[in-house]
């Protein structure tokens, strides 16, 4: 989770759930499941324009559920990462350009070595704009694969922030986590799906 201040990440952390529209007029947030939360921060915390990355769970019908609830898939949430960004500085097209490089888009059945519905991939749009750019750029990657592309577009529902331990576990725990992303399986499955346009 990039850091901007102690008390967004008190609101972010201890709040009640979180609709994915900010309230402030140059922040905007963007909602994206691709497996394990951890793996899909760090993409996102490169890019100039994104304002904070917050791995959590969205989706099911459980009010703040915990991340043995969800990691047991009794739930019906999935986990995500929420990307607070400036528009101005980064869009919501490229957003997705990084989303669909991170994940593998055919495979239904979780992501990399993480199995079970809680891993598998959707886009959460909260607004007419972000569906109408989502369903765009799965239609432009249709013609790439032979299989269908089966990450689908949800309407957003409350976005519920993971403990503190979750959050930057790439800095956090550094060596742990490359570990596990090696033993996952997930850069040579992305290597397989994306080649070089990664």
């Amino acid at each position: 989770m990039r850091r901007i201040g102690a008390a967004f990440v008190a609101v972010v952390t201890l709040s009640a759930p979180m609709v994915a529209q900010s309230q402030d007029q140059d922040v905007e947030t963007a909602i994206f499941a691709g497996g394990c939360f951890w793996c899909m921060e760090p993409p996102y915390d490169k890019l100039d324009g994104v304002l904070a990355t917050t791995s959590g769970f969205s989706g099911g019908d459980i009010e703040d559920p915990s991340y043995e609830e969800v990691a047991r898939g009794n739930t019906k949430h999935i986990e995500v990462v929420q990307v607070r960004y400036n528009p101005e500085k980064v869009s919501y097209g490229k957003l997705l350009d990084v989303f669909w490089k991170n994940i593998d888009p055919l495979d239904d059945g979780g992501q990399f070595c993480d199995r079970g519905y809680q891993y598998t991939t959707a886009i959460f749009v909260n607004s007419e704009e972000q569906r109408q750019a989502a369903e765009a750029s799965k239609r432009e990657l249709k013609g790439r694969f032979d299989q269908a592309i089966v990450t689908p577009i949800r309407d957003a529902k409350p976005f519920y922030a993971a403990k503190e331990y979750h959050q930057n576990y790439y800095e956090k725990r550094p060596i742990r986590y490359r570990f596990y992303r090696a033993s996952c399986g997930r850069d040579g499955r992305l290597d397989e799906v994306w080649g070089g346009d990664r």
